[in-house]
């Protein structure tokens, strides 16, 4: 791993961990950018990556707010898991994928962590005693739209940041056409 590379995912991590923490967060109702600098590393590096940022930056995130509990590692996986898909997907397609694509993998990937964190909220409110059918499953069609609406804006950005993140770290999408 380069220290480009290195400073980086570095970086990203920092974001990731600044942006779930600073998000707006109303009990199951959670509107955050923290995928966001999950999604460039993955897009970026490949699925390795897109693990590191999304574990490294939420393991932070979720220390620094909630301290360690048992489900901690619960929270964290939606974004690992995430990171591993578009990662994955990314790498198979030598870093070049064209608009519509990104659009989709930044869709699936915001999908991945809705369902992640609604079976995260299940477990965390079963392990701890709160649990209730409005307060796990109530808002649940909310948290479904603020996913899409998320990944229609992050898919209007995405590709032109990814252009310029790729000029600084010789990594991703090189193709200037959007």
């Amino acid at each position: 791993m380069s220290t480009k590379k290195m400073a980086t995912d570095a970086m990203l991590s920092a974001v990731c961990a600044v942006l779930g923490y600073i998000a707006l967060d109303l009990g199951t109702l959670k509107i955050t950018f923290e995928s966001l600098p999950v999604i460039f590393a993955a897009l970026m590096f490949g699925p390795v990556d897109g693990v590191l940022v999304g574990g490294i930056g939420t393991f932070i995130y979720q220390i620094l707010r909630y301290g360690f509990s048992p489900t901690t590692a619960l929270w964290i996986l939606p974004y690992i898991v995430a990171g591993l898909a578009a990662g994955m997907y990314a790498k198979k397609h030598e870093f070049s994928n064209s608009d519509r694509e990104l659009r989709m993998i930044i869709l699936f990937a915001e999908l991945i962590i809705f369902i992640f964190n609604t079976l995260a909220i299940y477990v965390d409110s079963k392990v701890f005693g709160y649990y209730s059918v409005p307060y796990v499953w109530g808002k649940v069609g909310i948290r479904l739209l603020i996913c899409i609406i998320k990944s229609v804006v992050f898919g209007i950005f995405t590709p032109k940041i990814l252009i310029k993140l790729s000029r600084f770290t010789g990594n991703g999408r090189k193709n200037e056409k959007i």
